[in-house]
């Protein structure tokens, strides 16, 4: 199994994580280690957690950092404080999560996280829980339609919603090949000639949904922030609105220190920051980075530094 995986943004990554050979690191998503090797190889005294919650990243991790100062974990990054008070780490100098789904995930048609190929429609990041196929034929168009329509911002939610609906009637939808036949079979004809997929909302909301990965994105952002030591660093890349919306967001309630409504002449709440924003508009990745690398055209960093 190689878990191939060019990592995005890494130049910008190390620099924004302003790395101390004797610091102690986490990257909340190892995929292929890329982002974690380069953090480890700068470590003497220091150390670096890095997590997964796929068994197959899990193992690339493990191979790639061997000698490294590096403990690689199974696990959701929304979990990250409990697996640091495990490993007895009390402080983090500094933290990465870089989201959505990863390279090897795409090109692994087995998976089913790609409607580029005919395969079993799985999406799950850790291979354990209810598939994209369960939440497919289980669902009713209502809440398939919030589905779609919230995480993918799919503009024909309800119509794909009830195409899926009414071609399960007859048989189960059970491969990546069928919902993508069924999504083209929803759209409008012009939809369907445009040069980007037509499925392709609708696979990122189901891995969202599948996954849980908002709500784990939200949780994260917190365990994560109650770890870092005064100075510390926490860098997020996104790969969608969503995504880059909600990192947005905490890092501004964090870096904000009234919170007193805006009628109030004066500050009577006594708020402090929490953070400060490294970052006022996210990083993206230059032309020739996205020439090579196809998924860092997506990609924004944002850095907040705890105060």
């Amino acid at each position: 199994m190689s878990f191939h995986h060019i990592p995005v943004l890494l130049a910008q990554c190390l620099q924004g994580l302003a790395i101390r050979p004797d610091g102690i690191y986490l990257d909340g998503t190892a995929g292929g280690a890329g982002h974690s090797k380069e953090i480890a190889s700068r470590l003497t005294a220091g150390r670096l957690i890095s997590l997964d919650q796929d068994p197959d990243a899990v193992a690339a991790a493990t191979a790639r950092l061997a000698g490294l100062p590096a403990t690689v974990v199974q696990a959701n990054f929304r979990q990250a404080d409990i697996v640091l008070a495990r490993l007895g780490v009390d402080h983090l100098d500094g933290a990465l999560l870089d989201l959505g789904v990863s390279s090897h995930q795409l090109d692994e048609p087995e998976r089913g996280f790609s409607y580029l190929a005919d395969a079993p429609l799985d999406m799950r990041m850790s291979q354990q829980g209810p598939t994209a196929a369960d939440l497919v034929n289980t669902a009713g168009r209502e809440e398939l339609a919030r589905i779609l329509r919230e995480y993918g911002e799919e503009p024909y939610a309800w119509q794909i919603a009830g195409r899926i609906v009414h071609l399960r009637q007859s048989a189960p939808i059970v491969t990546t090949g069928q919902l993508a036949g069924a999504v083209a079979g929803a759209v409008p004809p012009a939809v369907r000639r445009k040069a980007k997929n037509p499925a392709r909302r609708t696979f990122q909301a189901l891995r969202i949904a599948v996954n849980g990965e908002l709500d784990a994105l939200s949780e994260g952002l917190e365990a994560i922030f109650r770890c870092l030591s005064p100075g510390g660093r926490l860098c997020v890349i996104t790969f969608h609105s969503l995504e880059d919306r909600l990192v947005k967001q905490r890092f501004q309630q964090w870096a904000t220190a009234c919170t007193c409504p805006p009628e109030l002449p004066v500050c009577v709440c006594g708020g402090k920051a929490k953070a400060k924003l490294i970052t006022r508009k996210p990083i993206e990745a230059d032309a020739a980075e996205q020439a090579e690398n196809r998924r860092a055209r997506s990609a924004k960093l944002r850095i907040a530094e705890k105060l």
